[in-house]
């Protein structure tokens, strides 16, 4: 990974000691030379989504981020062999972001097939406590944007949104059937993993929603049928009954 010179890695130590990234408020001057929107995608994986993102839309940047170098390889070697001048690559943590860009620095943020993480919502990478992390260096009124195969996911962060007055400008638990409104580019960039689950019946699910600076964010009282194909293993075709899983109050437990 070091010898691709639009990959970064820092040990947490030198952040630390260097008050962050040294590209931290300077990527557009420093990095990419424009002025073009900073997008994020968080758990990149192998880098498909940030790679096929920054083929469509070159007047744009896009940085992949995830844990695993081994998984950016991938992608950053495709970026590199192509010549893309408007990707990057960072190996850490989301937690770190606000080490990596200054307050405004983002303009939206892709977060594509994640764990649902059904039984700790502070993991859930669309939990509010997420969503303040993204309001530490998004634009006000940024935008995030989730793809999923998850029921459980798609429904947590919908009713989120819904019960923050988080404006929704895109909705769908069916992606490939009823499109994406004006985003249709997007419906032509698959990963490997998110054809495989089309090939073997589930639906693909997708949210955009505009993040404003403020007021603070509650999480919603309520209990959310898990998925339980997730418990087989990823031949198990998902149940029609699944794309609109139970939705209970709390409070009416």
């Amino acid at each position: 990974m070091e010898t691709i010179d639009f990959v970064f890695q820092y040990p947490f130590a030198v952040l630390q000691a260097e008050g962050g990234c040294p590209l931290k408020g300077r990527w557009h001057s420093d990095f990419f030379k424009n002025d073009g929107p900073i997008v994020l995608e968080l758990g990149c994986g192998k880098g498909e989504y940030t790679v096929g993102l920054a083929r469509r839309f070159p007047d744009r940047n896009f940085i992949g981020i995830d844990i695993k170098g081994a998984r950016m390889w991938t992608g950053a070697c495709q970026a590199r062999d192509e010549g893309l001048s408007n990707v990057a690559f960072l190996r850490t943590d989301i937690e770190l972001l606000a080490y990596f860009f200054a307050p405004g620095e983002v303009s939206e943020i892709w977060i594509t097939f994640p764990d649902p993480q059904m039984k700790k919502v502070r993991k859930r990478l669309t939990s509010t406590r997420f969503l303040e992390l993204y309001r530490k260096v998004l634009a006000p009124g940024g935008l995030v944007k989730l793809k999923t195969d998850s029921p459980f996911l798609y429904t947590y962060t919908r009713l989120m949104a819904l019960h923050n007055g988080l404006n929704l400008l895109a909705d769908t638990a069916d992606l490939y059937k009823t499109g994406a409104g004006e985003e249709t580019d997007i419906l032509s960039i698959r990963t490997y993993y998110e054809q495989q689950w089309l090939d073997r019946g589930l639906t693909i699910k997708y949210i955009a929603l505009s993040l404003p600076a403020q007021p603070a964010l509650e999480e919603p009282e309520v209990e959310i049928e898990h998925d339980t194909y997730r418990s087989f293993s990823r031949g198990q075709l998902q149940c029609p009954e699944l794309c609109n899983p139970k939705v209970t109050p709390k409070n009416n437990l």
